[in-house]
């Protein structure tokens, strides 16, 4: 957001600048062909932002003193129009110095705007579309009360502190609250596989001394196999396999444990491609819904679309919706044939006598998941990802398993295009780890392509 400001922002300076020495009556006149004003503006764009993130402008801004704000503007529009008149006399363009002036004057000014507002800015945009983020601290000292300090503060930024956990597996020793903003309760570590099987907790900082991390290594390792976004605000290094990076909140270097796809950029991209193939997707199939929706209430009593909770990213509950395939009454016979369920874990039967005439031939040809399109354009779904599964079977995976939660479900994935209902449930639950390791954009462009003859053919699919 901020880069895009830049490019917005500069840009509006360039056009300001240019203007105002156009219509001003000194002693040389000053003209750019169309040619060479692209040329300048071009290089000025591109110089903006790559001075900006080799300064780390991009950073600090959303958490930074407006000192800092103020001092990192000035050194980035100075910095790009040096940049500017060296540019110039490499290509011996005859550029107005006085325009130069204007130009680094505009752009500090309308960057420095945007940039001491761009908190509450950032607060809209994640108020008004996106959902809160659950954080925890481990720890119960300076440095954790200070972090929660930091986390209560970034509230308009969508950030919830969930607690406080104490780093000993009891609580002995620990308060029993921290009173901040609000109060909050410190629960023993020991709690936390049930706490995150309760509550949806997107990260865990540990802000606990170097001494304490060597005894949590097992909390790191639960963390990892979970796929728990962890951060840690010390200078060590504990030995975990996820991706690590490091961060910064405010003033405090963070390093960060990533067990799912965390790359900003390239999710942003992702949900760019869901929601305008989903919305295109919604506006073509519109007609054939319908004529859907009325052949599954002509043949079969009930409503048309099913509706069901399931477990979207980090656990977060959604109402899913698809074409009723089944009689009104499929949850009620469950119980009854559970004798024929093939599968551990999840409930699947080949050939289930609950599916209606026509919704055989909706689940062969995957013609009942249209309706997840709109899942996807509110963002509760992808197009590719682990399926969503239901609550119940939540409660049943093994720890290991519990990582496929960290990435949004999607309407298909590897295990839709390695042979659908015939691959066995353990097989299933390793083919979403694979995805997660291994994610990028060209591989969900590869399970798309994939998927298309799949559901044409009905192969896979009982």
């Amino acid at each position: 957001m901020f880069g895009l400001s830049d490019i917005i922002l500069a840009a509006a300076a360039f056009e300001a600048a240019y203007q105002t020495r156009s219509l001003l009556h000194l002693e040389h006149n000053f003209f750019l062909t169309i040619q060479q004003k692209a040329l300048v503006l071009g290089f000025s764009l591109v110089a903006w932002v790559s001075i900006g993130l080799w300064l780390e402008v991009y950073e600090k801004l959303d958490s930074g003193h407006p000192r800092i704000i103020l001092r990192d503007s000035a050194r980035q529009c100075a910095y790009a129009a040096l940049c500017l008149v060296v540019f110039e006399y490499v290509l011996r363009l005859d550029l107005s110095r006085f325009f130069l002036i204007l130009f680094s004057a505009y752009a500090w000014v309308l960057l420095l705007l945007f940039r001491l507002t761009a908190g509450r800015v950032v607060g809209v945009i994640r108020r008004e579309f996106a959902a809160p983020h659950y954080v925890m601290v481990v720890g119960t000292g300076e440095r954790a009360v200070r972090m929660g300090k930091a986390l209560e503060q970034s509230a308009e930024y969508g950030v919830r502190l969930r607690g406080f956990l104490s780093e000993k597996p009891e609580s002995a020793g620990a308060p029993e609250s921290i009173a901040l903003g609000s109060v909050h309760t410190v629960r023993p570590i020991a709690e936390l596989p049930l706490i995150l099987r309760q509550h949806v907790v997107d990260e865990i900082i540990f802000a606990v001394g170097s001494e304490s991390l060597a005894e949590l290594e097992e909390v790191f390792l639960l963390c990892d196999e979970e796929g728990v976004r962890t951060r840690v605000a010390v200078d060590f290094f504990p030995h975990v396999h996820s991706t690590v990076s490091l961060d910064r909140f405010g003033a405090t270097p963070l390093l960060t444990f990533s067990a799912a796809p965390y790359d900003e950029i390239r999710l942003l991209l992702k949900r760019a491609m869901d929601v305008a193939i989903a919305a295109a997707g919604l506006a073509v199939l519109a007609p054939f819904m319908g004529l859907t929706a009325l052949l599954v209430r002509l043949t079969s009593p009930g409503p048309a679309i099913f509706r069901q909770v399931r477990c979207g990213l980090n656990g977060r509950l959604f109402v899913f919706y698809k074409f009723r395939s089944m009689c009104v009454n499929a949850e009620q016979l469950q119980a009854a044939l559970a004798h024929l369920n093939t599968r551990e874990t999840v409930f699947k039967i080949p050939f289930d006598p609950r599916l209606t005439p026509i919704g055989r031939y909706l689940r062969k040809f995957s013609i009942d998941e249209w309706p997840q399109l709109w899942n996807v354009l509110r963002g509760d779904m992808s197009l590719v990802g682990p399926r969503p599964a239901v609550p119940s079977e939540v409660e049943h995976y093994q720890r290991w398993q519990r990582r496929r939660l960290r990435m949004r479900p999607g309407l298909t994935c590897l295990w839709a295009v390695s042979g659908r209902d015939n691959v066995d449930f353990e097989t299933w639950m390793k083919m979403d780890m694979q995805y997660i390791d291994t994610w990028s954009l060209a591989l969900d462009w590869k399970i798309l392509l994939r998927t298309i003859p799949r559901v044409l053919t009905g192969h896979g699919a009982n």
